[in-house]
């Protein structure tokens, strides 16, 4: 744990225990010469404690994160804090500033760390938030939404073997938990490196607030903080008993059309049963979409236009289907995120 009693330094910005700040950390300039910068919020509690990162907008077109964060800053709770809170809402401003999931040389800021100061703009971001942000704490959580024209049911990803990161995971109280690998050059394998525990929140699309999602992330994060002694216990427990997925597949076209009939999202399926069905313009001609195993979607496409070979849907498997399904269930009513305590 990163000692609370120390002068925490971000940037060229000092705060002490009890002391709030507005960060702004400096990014590479537009090329007319406008300056920018990325915005932190820190907030120190005057008691010892954990240091936490909550980051949003690694991709910038993804935006339930940074309603989330917002809201998060705007907590009466937060006066209450032990330890450090350190908060992103928007990491890739030039991507954020575009609406593009990109930064303006076209690469993913996700496939970029631990990045170089001396290299793309991607690599030179990737690097200062590594230096300035993830450095100075001892566990993250990053925000994602689905990609343009793509849901995610609310979900965590996480590396489950790793037992600090469990914890936090089933403190978090998403309904689905997914154990899931680092890919290379992602905020996660570098903080994995760093022995940091780190979760990925995913729900949604990108361009899009989606309040379900936002609630149950904001919610999330609070559970986590006081999993982790940084805020006072709740006086109601989540309803949430998250489920971990077995496995996850994406079923995809087989041919190139018209997509109708899709199934929901967070909607149960089982073996055998057609989940969509693929057509040409003229209605000649259609192919059905069948679920090879039985499971939940997690993840699917908005658009009813697919080539060949799309990904249409993200199909979750787990051990207790019921269990799961009732999960799901209870974040589609709106129990779990209806009052956020």
């Amino acid at each position: 744990m990163k000692n609370n009693n120390d002068v925490l330094i971000i940037g060229d910005t000092k705060i002490r225990p009890g002391e709030r700040a507005n960060v702004d950390l400096p990014v590479a300039d537009l090329y007319t010469s406008t300056s920018l910068s990325m915005p932190v919020k820190v907030i120190r509690g005057r008691q010892p404690g954990p240091v936490l990162f909550v980051s949003a907008a690694i991709h910038g077109d993804e935006l339930n994160g940074v309603e989330i964060v917002r809201r998060l800053l705007k907590r009466k709770t937060l006066r209450s804090i032990r330890g450090t809170l350190i908060a992103i809402p928007v990491v890739n401003v030039h991507g954020f500033l575009d609406q593009s999931r990109y930064l303006p040389d076209r690469r993913d800021l996700n496939r970029s760390f631990p990045g170089s100061s001396k290299g793309s703009i991607a690599a030179r971001l990737a690097s200062l938030f590594l230096r300035e942000i993830v450095a100075k704490a001892d566990a993250g959580i990053d925000l994602h939404t689905g990609a343009v024209h793509r849901s995610n049911l609310p979900q965590i990803r996480a590396n489950l073997d790793d037992s600090g990161t469990l914890e936090i995971a089933t403190a978090f109280g998403a309904p689905v938990v997914i154990n899931s690998n680092t890919r290379d050059g992602s905020l996660r394998a570098c903080a994995a490196k760093r022995g940091m525990p780190i979760l990925i929140y995913e729900a949604g699309e990108a361009l899009r607030f989606e309040e379900t999602g936002i609630r149950t992330g904001l919610r999330g994060i609070l559970n986590v903080m006081r999993s982790m002694r940084m805020l006072p216990g709740a006086k109601t427990a989540s309803p949430v008993k998250p489920v971990i997925a077995r496995s996850t597949r994406w079923i995809r076209a087989g041919a190139s059309g018209i997509v109708t009939g899709k199934a929901k999202l967070g909607g149960s399926i089982s073996k055998g049963q057609v989940i969509a069905t693929i057509s040409d313009p003229l209605g000649d001609e259609e192919i059905s979409v069948i679920a090879p195993s039985d499971g939940i979607v997690i993840g699917r496409t908005n658009l009813p236009l697919a080539h060949e070979g799309d990904a249409l849907f993200n199909l979750g498997t787990f051990k207790n289907m019921p269990k799961a399904s009732s999960a799901v269930e209870s974040l589609a009513s709106g129990r779990n995120v209806s009052k956020i305590s």
